[in-house]
Parts: C-alpha cells; structure tokens; sequence
C-alpha cells in the first residue's frame, strides 16, 4: 500500500500478480476456462471487431460451439461471415466480483473453422449436450465452430 500525491491510497498488485503466475500454470488457467458456463467469442468483421457471448465446451485441444435454436434476429450471423473472411478469433471468460481480489480472466486465441456437417459437428453437439442440459432437450441445429487454440492468456489478482 502507498499513498499517491493526492493522499488517496494506492495498492500495489506486483505481489499478488507475481504469486498468481508463480501459483497458477497453464493447467489451471485452462480448468478455470472450462468450468466457466459462458465465453465471449471475438471476431474480426469490416467493421473491426464483433463480440458475442456464446455456450462452449473444452474438446481435447479445441473449443467449440455451435449455433443454437435461441432467438437470432437472422440466421446470417455476423460472427459465421466474419470467421469465413478471417479465422483469427479470440474467446474470454472470467470471474468478476464486487470484492475486486477476487477477479480473475482467461483468453483463448485461435484459429476457428465452421463444421456445417461432419464429425467435428457431431462431435461438438456431443460435448454441448453433455455440459448444458437445455440442449438434451433441444439439442443446438446450427453449425460448429470449432477454435483451435494457439494461445493462452490469463490473470488474477490473487492466486487461487
């Protein structure tokens, strides 16, 4: 804790973010990933960047989703046209509280891939089916993206 030139108190993170990446590797960055129940899938459009939450789920090495039955104003999605243009995207999750040492962020980047049909379809449906129960009842019918991950990004602002 110092005091800025204003008098107001300041705190000092270098510790905890020092023990954060001493604390926490690659591994649990990516648990925190996947027991997240809602990413935000970054695309690049012509008009820079496009933001949406989506349901995901970890599938080995990939992320993947798929477009659900939930109410869209079109099924021309801005995100399919701008991963078909451009597959480089980014998917963020994290945890925010109003007790501020408890935040914590995680960001995959990639590449993504759009399954209209095929296995890796199949296989993300299966992988959504199995982590949200509303698609046991209305399994999602659009096609899958599929990211593989290139990058892992994360912080906290304290372990753990």
């Amino acid at each position: 804790m110092t005091q800025t030139s204003s008098g107001a108190t300041a705190y000092r993170c270098e510790r905890a973010r020092n023990d954060w990446i001493a604390a926490v590797n690659r591994l649990e960055a990516v648990q925190r990933f996947g027991e997240a129940r809602v990413a935000r899938l970054a695309t690049v459009g012509p008009r820079g960047p496009h933001v949406v939450p989506c349901t995901f789920a970890l599938a080995g090495d990939r992320i993947v989703s798929v477009v659900d039955r939930k109410p869209k104003r079109t099924t021309a999605l801005q995100r399919l046209a701008n991963i078909r243009s451009d597959p480089r995207v980014s998917l963020l999750v994290d945890r925010y509280d109003e007790d501020w040492v408890r935040l914590w962020w995680v960001r995959a980047d990639g590449r993504a891939a759009i399954e209209e049909e095929g296995p890796n379809r199949d296989g993300a449906i299966a992988a959504l089916t199995a982590r949200y129960p509303q698609y046991v009842r209305q399994p999602p019918h659009g096609p899958a993206i599929v990211v593989t991950v290139d990058r892992w990004a994360w912080w906290s602002a304290l372990p753990g």
